[in-house]
C-alpha cells in the first residue's frame, strides 16, 4: 500500500488551495493498475471533505487522521485497511492522500477456511494414511522379506539368502548384513558337521581294530607270546586314541577361547635345541641325519608349552615322513622384525593341490607321504592354530620327490639382555 501511495503522489496538483490529480494519460494507466489490484484512493482536505479519487473510494468510510499511519476501518459491508499520507504545502497539511483496500476477499476465506477445512481434513487424511501405509509397506518390504527367511532357516537348510536387490540404504545394509551372517553360519555349521563326522570316523577307526584283536585273541587259545604281542597292538590303539582325544580337546578349547596362555619372553634357540635333542634318537633309529643350523638369540613373546608343541609336532612329522638316509634341517633365522623357522626334509614330498589344504583339520595328504604313517590328521591343524594365538602364520612348500618346507613367522619380542 505504501508503494501504491507513492506511486499516487506522483501525481496530484497543487494550483490555489485545490488539490486534485493531474489529468495525464499516464494517470490513468496507474489508476487503472492500482483499480484492477484491488485499491481505492481519494484526496480529501484536512476537514475531511472528498475532493478527489478513483476506484471505490466513495465507499471506503470517511476518515480524518491525525498522523500519517495505518489504520483499520468496518462497515457494515466490508471492512477496509487503509494508510494516509499527508500533503504537505509550505510546513502545512494541506490535504490527505489516502489508499484503501478492501478486506472482504480474507474476510470471506477466514469465514469459508474453518468449513472447507472440517470437509476437507478427513479426506486428507485418509489420503495422508494411505500414502503413510503405502511407503511404509514398501520401506520394511526387506524387513518382511528378512522376517520371512529367517523363519524359514533351520539347521539342516542354511541356503536361505535374501539377494537383495534395492536401494543401498539403511534397509539394505541391514539385508547385505544379513545375508553375510547366513553365509558365515552356513560356513560353520558345514565345518562343524564335517569336524563331527570326520571325529566319528577317527574314533572308529581305533576302536574297531580294538574289537577285532580282541574277538581274534579269544577265538582260540594261544601262547603267552601271542598274548603279549596283542597286547602291545591294543595298547598302541589305546595311545592312538588318547593322543587324538587329547587333540580334539585342544582344538575345542582353542575355538572356545578357553586355551590358557601365558606368554613369556622365550629363546626360540635354547627351545629349538631342546626339541632336536628329544627328536634325535627317534631320527637316528630310522638312520636320518637331523642337523640343526640356529640363529642365537631369537626371542618372541609366547607360551613356552604351546610353542614346545608347535615345533615338536613339526620336526616330529618331518622325520616321520623322511626316507631311512634322508635329512631333516631345523633352521631360524631373523628377517625384518620376525622370526623364521624353517622345517626342511628331503623325501617323495607333497603334491601341489594339497598344500592349500595341510592345516584343515583330518586332511591327509596322498598315500604315498602317508603308507605306514597314517594319524589323526590333527597335527598340522592345531600347530596353525597354536602359530595363530601368537601372532603368526605357518606355509608349506613343497618340490615332489626332493623335499618339504615348513615355515614358521612369529613376531619378536624385545628384550633387555642383561635382566635375564
Amino acid at each position: 500500500m505504501q508503494i501504491a501511495g507513492s506511486q499516487s503522489l506522483v501525481y496530484l496538483k497543487d494550483e490555489g488551495n485545490a488539490l486534485a490529480f493531474v489529468d495525464k494519460p499516464s494517470l490513468q494507466n496507474t489508476a487503472q493498475g492500482l483499480v484492477e489490484a484491488g485499491f481505492a484512493v481519494r484526496l480529501i482536505t484536512p476537514q475531511g471533505k472528498i475532493v478527489d479519487g478513483f476506484g471505490k473510494y466513495q465507499e471506503v468510510p470517511l476518515w480524518i487522521p491525525n498522523i500519517s499511519g495505518y489504520t483499520r476501518l468496518a462497515t457494515s459491508k466490508a471492512d477496509w485497511r487503509l494508510i494516509s499520507q499527508p500533503v504537505i504545502r509550505q510546513g502545512e497539511i494541506i490535504g490527505w492522500l489516502q489508499i484503501a483496500k478492501s478486506l472482504q476477499a480474507l474476510t470471506e476465506i477466514s469465514h469459508e477456511l474453518p468449513r472447507e477445512m472440517f470437509f476437507s481434513l478427513p479426506l486428507i487424511l485418509i489420503v495422508a494414511a494411505c500414502g503413510g501405509l503405502f511407503l511404509s509397506s514398501r520401506a520394511l518390504r526387506p524387513i518382511s522379506q528378512i522376517t520371512r527367511t529367517a523363519q524359514a532357516i533351520s539347521a539342516i537348510d542354511l541356503a536361505q539368502r535374501l539377494n537383495y536387490k534395492g536401494a543401498k540404504d539403511e534397509v539394505g545394509q541391514l539385508a547385505t548384513t544379513f545375508d553375510q551372517m547366513l553365509e558365515r553360519l552356513q560356513a560353520g555349521f558345514e565345518r562343524e558337521q564335517r569336524f563331527t563326522a570326520d571325529a566319528a570316523h577317527e574314533l572308529r577307526t581305533p576302536l574297531t581294530v580294538i574289537k577285532g584283536r580282541i574277538d581274534v585273541t579269544r577265538s582260540r587259545e594261544r601262547t603267552t607270546e601271542e598274548y603279549e604281542q596283542t597286547l602291545q597292538d591294543l595298547e598302541q590303539e589305546v595311545d592312538r586314541l588318547i593322543r587324538l582325544s587329547n587333540g580334539l580337546l585342544l582344538l575345542a578349547r582353542i575355538d572356545r577361547g578357553q586355551l590358557p596362555f601365558e606368554p613369556l619372553a622365550v629363546d626360540l634357540n635354547d627351545l629349538l635345541e631342546v626339541i632336536v635333542e628329544q627328536v634325535q634318537h627317534a631320527a637316528e633309529s630310522q638312520q636320518i641325519k637331523l642337523l640343526n643350523n640356529l640363529t642365537p638369540d631369537l626371542w618372541v613373546q609366547g607360551d613356552p608349552d604351546q610353542l614346545i608343541s608347535l615345533f615338536l609336532n613339526l620336526v616330529d612329522n618331518a622325520v616321520k615322513y623322511t626316507p631311512q638316509g634322508g635329512v631333516v634341517w631345523v633352521r631360524s633365522n631373523l628377517y625384518l622384525n620376525v622370526v623364521q623357522v624353517m622345517i626342511v626334509n628331503t623325501g617323495v614330498g607333497i603334491a601341489q593341490s594339497h598344500l592349500p589344504h595341510l592345516f584343515e583339520r583330518f586332511y591327509r595328504a596322498d598315500s604315498a607321504r602317508n603308507s605306514g604313517k597314517s594319524g589323526a590328521g590333527l597335527g598340522l591343524a592345531i600347530a596353525h592354530e597354536i602359530a595363530r594365538l601368537h601372532g603368526g602364520n605357518i606355509t608349506a612348500d613343497s618340490i615332489p620327490n626332493k623335499e618339504t618346507t615348513f615355515t614358521v613367522t612369529l613376531p619378536t619380542a624385545q628384550v633387555n639382555i642383561d635382566k635375564l
